[in-house]
């Protein structure tokens, strides 16, 4: 460790060379921004390679704290010579990768489960067992029954939705014993892509109403970074347990269940074309529900891609250029989700154009309006508002 003297003096010194520098740039600093930062960057890559030469050289067992109080035959007798830390890791580099990216695969997963892929399954297996399909010896009978025997060994739908209850806030279940839900995810997943996205179109507006495109942006890395920051940070504390475990195990659930789903003779049954549309079919015919298919579909892929991108050091970049570079990954997903995102408030999805089944007793038999009204023997106005 340095002593409190050097570590001072060395501040001033990178203190003057900056300011000494700056004021004999400053012309080319005024047609040339982009000047100062890479600056900046040099004088701190200096810093950094300094500091890790010598980190850990001439330490004392003690760290310092005999010479400070003043022990031993060769303690200093000036505070400036005594040691002083230059500071320890930074909290955002210990974040471990593979739990992070172990959510964004389980908000993959989540967002179809919340499509009801895995209630179709379901009802697809009770029809298959009471004989209602007019299957039996095809692709889709015998992935039905594999799916069924192997369901066993997985996690069953109240584990599933524990773990988005614990994770990401998502779904109203108890979240278990000893556990607590995350509500504030989705609040950070939402601003993180807003920051996202707002970054992105103020560049592109920088881009057109400037003559040197080439100039720093209108947007703020560090606005980016710190919200993307306090979402890691949000799902690196949400993440331990089973979390990993379940989402391999889910996600070959899914791929299985998709591969049933796309059985000739399963989709003939309902006259599906794959197994989207048999998806959406089955979840109208039996449960009456119309769901956005496309925009979920869409919204799970948009929302892994983002938070992948947070499992790697790509945030803790400093350098504008490199900082672009590798924020462009996302910029489009982001746009996408937020565009998903309020299409699904603003409209209702569109049914499938088929007949449904109602169940319950059939029709009492009762006597529909007459054709013509008896009153002056018009028809009757179709009503435009169905």
């Amino acid at each position: 460790m340095p002593n409190t003297r050097d570590y001072d003096q060395r501040n001033d010194r990178i203190a003057a060379l900056l300011q000494n520098t700056i004021e004999q740039l400053g012309p080319e600093l005024v047609a040339n921004p982009q000047l100062a930062e890479v600056l900046n960057r040099m004088v701190d890559d200096q810093v950094r390679k300094f500091d890790e030469s010598q980190n850990g050289k001439g330490t004392p067992a003690d760290g310092g704290l005999a010479d400070l109080i003043g022990l031993g035959k060769d303690a200093p007798k000036d505070l400036g010579d005594t040691q002083v830390s230059t500071g320890v890791v930074d909290y955002d580099d210990t974040v471990t990768s593979d739990r992070i990216l172990a959510t964004a695969d389980l908000y993959y997963l989540y967002m179809h489960d919340r499509l009801g892929v895995f209630r179709v399954m379901s009802k697809l297996q009770e029809l298959f067992r009471a004989g209602t399909l007019r299957i039996s010896s095809g692709e889709g009978a015998y992935g039905l029954y594999r799916f069924d025997k192997r369901n066993i060994l997985r996690y069953q739908q109240g584990e599933r939705l524990r773990a988005y209850r614990r994770v990401f806030g998502y779904t109203k279940v108890d979240p278990g014993p000893n556990a607590r839900a995350n509500p504030q995810f989705h609040g950070l997943f939402v601003h993180f892509i807003a920051e996202t996205a707002k970054y992105w179109r103020d560049k592109r507006i920088s881009e057109v109403i400037r003559e040197r495109a080439t100039d720093p942006t209108f947007g703020s890395i560090a606005i980016v970074r710190r919200s993307a920051l306090d979402l890691r940070n949000n799902l690196k504390n949400s993440s331990y347990g089973y979390i990993n475990v379940l989402r391999v195990e889910t996600s070959q659930a899914l791929a299985e269940a998709f591969k049933v789903l796309e059985a000739p003779d399963l989709r003939a049954q309902f006259g599906a074309d794959n197994a989207w549309e048999l998806i959406e079919l089955v979840l109208w015919q039996y449960f009456r529900e119309s769901v956005h298919a496309s925009t979920i579909n869409r919204m799970a892929v948009a929302g892994r891609e983002i938070i992948r991108w947070l499992a790697e050091p790509f945030v803790l970049k400093k350098n504008r250029t490199d900082f672009e570079a590798l924020l462009y990954r996302i910029a489009e997903y982001s746009e996408e989700w937020i565009s998903s995102e309020e299409g699904m408030r603003m409209t209702r999805p569109t049914p499938p154009p088929r007949n449904v089944y109602q169940p319950g007793p059939p029709p009492n038999g009762a006597r529909r309006d007459p054709v013509f009204a008896r009153s002056n023997g018009l028809m009757p106005a179709p009503n435009l508002m169905e």
